[in-house]
């Protein structure tokens, strides 16, 4: 998996990435009630420019992606200062207020993330096999402190031919992460001519102890 994705990278194949913020995000970010200042995670983040979104709406934003090759075109393509710097085994690039860890989502523990408030999530549940998005839920969940919310974008297609991205359907969805959140199905999109994928929009709380 880990090899196939830095393999994408290497080779340009990344007809994953958008060239423009997500529209589900400008749609229904600024209805989580997310407090101004609330540092957000983006796990698996590649180089998306919804982290610029995210950073542009007064979000300190933390990313986390396996491919260098990723970090450097997301910092080339900005216009800031580029500071770089190695904590705790991942190389980080910090441009404005995006910071970029390079490394394993999964060696991300819980001390690097105190000051994390809030999540993204577009692309990472559905770029791994099935069993490791229950491993990735979980791990999600031990990063969040109670009260943190999130988006969450999963992805259904009705030609399943492998991926990533893998389908993920909505009781799947529900089957991760209510154990630790309330989930909230927002929207689906329309199913996309020729691929037949369609995307389903979540809102997530993480819950606390007595919750």
């Amino acid at each position: 998996m880990a090899h196939d994705w830095l393999d994408r990278w290497r080779e340009g194949r990344i007809g994953f990435h958008r060239d423009r913020p997500h529209p589900a995000l400008v749609r229904h970010w600024p209805r989580l009630g997310i407090r101004p200042g609330t540092k957000v995670l983006v796990p698996l983040c590649g180089k998306s420019l919804d982290m610029r979104w995210l950073g542009q709406h007064d979000h300190p934003v933390l990313g986390i992606e396996l491919a260098p090759e990723a970090i450097e075109q997301f910092v080339g393509e900005g216009t800031s200062e580029i500071s770089r710097y190695r904590q705790d085994g991942f190389d980080i690039c910090r441009q404005a207020n995006v910071e970029l860890w390079c490394g394993d989502f999964f060696h991300f523990h819980i001390q690097q993330a105190a000051e994390i408030g809030a999540f993204y999530d577009r692309a990472a549940l559905i770029a791994l096999p099935a069993p490791t998005r229950q491993r990735y839920a979980f791990h999600l969940a031990q990063l969040l402190p109670p009260g943190a919310a999130g988006l969450l974008i999963s992805l259904t297609r009705t030609l399943d031919d492998g991926g990533p991205p893998y389908t993920v359907s909505s009781d799947e969805v529900r089957e991760l992460f209510e154990p630790n959140f309330h989930v909230t199905h927002l929207e689906d999109g329309e199913p996309e001519a020729g691929s037949g994928f369609q995307e389903s929009v979540w809102a997530m709380v993480r819950r606390g102890p007595i919750d």
